[in-house]
């Protein structure tokens, strides 16, 4: 489990090797308290994951688990396996990237850009995540997994932290959910301080299935965010911290995440991928409703996307 003073450890640790995103005032009518973007896709790498591989690597490093020779193996349909790589780099050590076949090719040709060995195959993430853990097992490789390590939720829980720190007034966070990385560490993070909503794909509610099944369990992976927040079943520290620190759940359609993305754009000149554009379709649909006087944080953690299709 990952606790707020996990999260302020990690926030440490990773300084100066991450970069603090921006906080913006959304300009729309929210009522008094306001609504507001946190700029996270502005991260290295062009998503949050930058956080927990950082922290996750750095950790290994002092702990003397990180070979050089051999380096990390990470598998992901494509923020992490960037991010990881990324880090890799940054550290002067190899990353290995085992990616499904659905992995959208302008993320794929960003892993090559940073020097990545990319294996490729199988139909989704779950297969990709075996062969990477048996090549962990066979190389020695760091294995850093998409979002359920402790030290990639508490790197990712760095989120949670700047939002405190540049809006101490927030009420409520909305933020998208995949594996539940992001969301347990925004969570832990925030515990007591603010509500959490997470906000996911009708088409792949993890998190919603495990809160209504009281545990994590697999969900069918399809629909337009499934290259971002396509894991079979949420992560069991990402659930965790849900339960513990009483995160809620809201769906939304394939339609108003496109409609999300494309507002974003429109509005606001903030181009994002479909997977962070969902945390804002849970406001413009009213599956969450802010009250009268609440201050809301929409967190938008990622912008690998195509440009040419808005």
């Amino acid at each position: 489990m990952v606790t707020r003073e996990e999260v302020e450890a990690a926030y440490s640790r990773t300084a100066g090797w991450v970069r603090r995103t921006p906080l913006a005032e959304a300009g729309e009518h929210q009522g008094p308290g306001g609504l507001w973007f946190k700029l996270e896709y502005m991260q290295h790498t062009g998503s949050f994951k930058a956080r927990g591989a950082f922290n996750r690597l750095l950790t290994a490093r002092e702990n003397g688990e990180l070979d050089p020779e051999v380096g990390v193996v990470v598998a992901s349909g494509g923020n992490a396996g960037l991010a990881n790589a990324y880090a890799a780099a940054k550290l002067g050590v190899p990353a290995t990237v085992f990616v499904p076949q659905s992995a959208p090719a302008n993320k794929v040709h960003k892993l090559y850009a940073v020097g990545a060995r990319v294996i490729q195959g199988g139909a989704e993430y779950a297969e990709a995540y075996a062969a990477a853990v048996a090549f962990a097992g066979e190389k020695g490789a760091v294995y850093c997994h998409a979002y359920d390590q402790p030290e990639i939720v508490a790197g990712a829980g760095g989120v949670g932290l700047e939002l405190l720190d540049g809006l101490p007034d927030v009420d409520t966070i909305l933020v998208a959910v995949g594996g539940g990385g992001l969301m347990g560490g925004i969570a832990a993070a925030t515990e007591g301080r603010a509500h959490v909503v997470g906000v996911e794909p009708e088409t792949v509610p993890t998190l919603h299935t495990a809160l209504t099944q009281g545990e994590p369990v697999d969900v069918p992976v399809s629909g337009i965010a499934a290259d971002s927040l396509g894991a079979r079943r949420v992560g069991e520290i990402g659930f965790g911290v849900a339960k513990r620190t009483g995160v809620q759940s809201v769906l939304v359609s394939d339609d108003a995440i496109i409609d999300a993305r494309r507002k974003l754009w429109e509005g606001h000149r903030i181009l994002v991928e479909h997977g962070a554009a969902a945390a804002y379709a849970a406001l413009l649909t009213g599956v969450y409703a802010p009250r009268d006087g609440e201050t809301v944080a929409v967190v938008l953690c990622g912008a690998n996307t195509d440009p040419a299709h808005i």
